[in-house]
């Protein structure tokens, strides 16, 4: 493929994504309007958030098998027709169970669509520049949090809560049109849906897994909580929080494309340098954070460092998939939505116990944790060439 077409295919891909991952964390800054017209407690109207986290989680692997076995460009064009399926239910939904429902069918398409897009992504590159792959279009998850879904909010509050799903269903449909022109054609792959489960029942590929899964609820530990923790402990105003999330998530943007690289280099120093640079940071989250100046400091090198992760833990599974990839690396895209909300869980118990500003150290335990599991999953030295190596083909 030349290079003209790898990059309108990585730009086809990362905008998909984007749309995507907007539709994720979209519905968590409208449940006051979701609760007061489909008439449910905030709480309850939650509960749409936990919907679509559990459909990534449960369903991403069960769809990755059943379409273990399709063309590949097919079947992104229909996972694409899946969420806006997923987002137009969403959009006209009469009553909070409708609602549900179309978030799961949206999250249905999550997993298997991301892992496909990650995959192909690493296909139209140079073995070489797989990392880079990886994250220009995980980076569309990036933007989404820093763009699409702030901006999402503010339309849902001027337009009503069903005007971002509405527009959501369109640019999926635009998603999928753009697909259908840049996506070259793979022929189905050959191999079975037990080369599948036997590559994701592997040791190493189940160690990256939680590996992921362990790492990153270390950052969601203190980030679910960080809006608190920057306005009770730092002292902030709410107007000021909000331009260090919108720094924090330019931060994510940076690190991600910045950590794709240096899997180019060396998969295995990436993770390693990351996670470590994530045990200290979050460490000193608690003794920074009572004064402001470092506080910020601290803020934006946990952006620069919480999505830098992306690109070496998906590398990895790559690297022990072989032949048969996709269940893997849907399973572990459900590990970030499992570490999320694990992190989520042991912050929210953290602060229950009055304790908000010592978040950071369950998350510099989680994320030392993660960095010992990757010894683990790749030896201690490895050249650029050998971490871009699958370790075992699967015969199809």
């Amino acid at each position: 493929m030349n290079v003209n077409k790898g990059f309108a295919t990585l730009a086809a891909l990362c905008a998909s994504v984007f749309v995507v991952g907007t539709s994720e964390y979209l519905i968590a800054g409208l449940l006051p309007q979701v609760g007061a017209d489909l008439d449910v407690s905030v709480g309850t109207a939650g509960q749409a958030v936990t919907a679509y986290a559990l459909g990534v989680v449960a369903g991403g692997p069960v769809m990755a098998l059943l379409t273990a076995r399709l063309p590949r460009k097919g079947l992104a064009i229909g996972l694409m027709l899946l969420f806006a399926a997923g987002s137009a239910i969403s959009a006209v939904a009469p009553s909070f169970g409708l609602l549900l429902v179309g978030r799961v069918v949206s999250s249905l398409s999550h997993a298997v669509f991301l892992a496909l897009a990650l995959v192909t992504a690493t296909r139209v590159v140079p073995s070489e520049k797989t990392g880079s792959a990886i994250a220009t279009v995980a980076s569309g998850f990036t933007v989404a949090t820093l763009l699409g879904v702030p901006l999402g909010a503010l339309l849902g509050q001027s337009a009503g809560w069903r005007a971002p799903f509405a527009v959501l269903t369109a640019l999926s449909l635009a998603g999928v049109v753009l697909l259908a022109a840049v996506l070259p054609r793979q022929e189905a792959p050959t191999t079975r849906l037990r080369d599948e489960v036997r590559v994701v029942t592997r040791r190493p590929v189940l160690l990256a897994i939680v590996t992921t899964a362990v790492g990153f609820s270390g950052v969601a530990t203190v980030f679910t909580y960080i809006a608190p923790l920057l306005t009770r402990v730092s002292g902030f105003s709410t107007a000021a929080v909000s331009g260090l999330l919108l720094a924090y998530g330019a931060g994510s943007f940076l690190g991600n494309l910045t950590a794709g690289r240096l899997t180019d280099r060396s998969m295995s120093a990436t993770v390693r340098g990351v996670f470590g640079g994530l045990t200290g940071t979050l460490l000193l989250i608690p003794f920074a954070a009572v004064w402001q100046p470092t506080a910020v400091v601290v803020v934006l090198v946990l952006g620069l460092l919480a999505t830098a992760t992306i690109a070496p833990l998906q590398g990895l599974i790559l690297h022990h998939a072989g032949a048969a990839p996709t269940l893997a690396v849907a399973a572990n895209v459900g590990a970030f939505n499992l570490g999320a909300a694990a992190g989520s869980v042991v912050g929210g118990a953290i602060v229950a116990a009055g304790a908000l500003r010592w978040t950071g150290l369950a998350g510099a335990v989680l994320s030392l944790i993660g960095l010992a599991l990757t010894y683990l999953v790749l030896p201690r030295t490895r050249t650029p060439a050998r971490d871009a190596e699958p370790e075992v083909s699967i015969a199809a």
